[in-house]
């Protein structure tokens, strides 16, 4: 399975001091070294982290697989068009959350989102949907014709170990069993961490992992390279 590592909470920090650092492209390419498969980050509508010079830099510097994570907005079309990510994500952003909550709603959104991708892909850009681990959404994605679909795993990430955390993680195979049915790569994300991860990592459907904020933490206290290879080591758990 592969990794792909979130870096936004490395130019979290340096905003809350609203300083030069640490330096998100630095923490990207140390990440790829010790193993990450690809490198994520949100340019959101308030820039409360990444900033287009943290994207420019990313483009010129990753050797791996640049995920673009976004709204599906004029304005942020605009950029990926210009900047040109391997892959962009769109996902849904309100500016009271303190993180992304929930997947977009691709069923509701169909008559715009449809559109929207088709001109990023007709760029040569992969585009893939953050969604909720419900069939009609991933049956409308597929429908759009995106690339990819990213299962949130947030709810299930959030939950103890019982029985509602097994019906969530249940959600979770049936929705991918059901997305790779359709030809869809499959991959899933949100509030995993080294010790909730497991579980998500024995699903055969799903390829990828985007996990940002448990990586950055672990990376606090040993370094990028360690917390990137212990969890790259439980990533090869199938």
């Amino acid at each position: 399975m592969r990794l792909a590592v979130n870096i936004d909470h490395f130019a979290t920090l340096r905003e809350a001091r609203k300083q030069t650092e640490p330096e998100p492209v630095l923490a990207a390419l140390l990440a790829e070294q010790a193993g990450a498969d690809g490198i994520v980050c949100h340019l959101r509508s308030d820039r409360r982290h990444i900033k287009e010079r943290d994207l420019l830099l990313l483009r010129e510097t990753v050797k791996t697989k640049l995920n673009l994570e976004m709204a599906a907005t004029a304005e942020m079309q605009k950029i990926a068009l210009k900047i040109k990510p391997d892959v962009v994500s769109l996902v849904p952003e309100r500016l009271e959350e303190l993180t992304t909550e929930g997947g977009l709603n691709v069923v509701s959104g169909r008559v715009h989102l449809g559109p929207f991708s088709r001109k990023l892909r007709k760029a040569g850009i992969k585009v893939s949907i953050f969604i909720d681990p419900e069939v009609t959404q991933i049956r409308t994605a597929s429908e759009l014709g995106v690339d990819f679909v990213e299962i949130n795993t947030g709810k299930y990430a959030d939950l103890r170990p019982g029985i509602a955390r097994d019906e969530a993680l249940a959600q979770i195979i049936e929705a991918a069993e059901y997305g790779r049915g359709l030809g869809l790569e499959i991959h899933a994300g949100h509030g995993l961490d080294y010790h909730n991860v497991l579980p998500i990592v024995a699903i055969p459907q799903i390829s990828e992992l985007s996990i940002g904020f448990s990586i950055i933490a672990r990376a606090a206290i040993v370094g990028v390279e360690k917390a990137v290879k212990e969890m790259k080591a439980l990533l090869v758990k199938r």
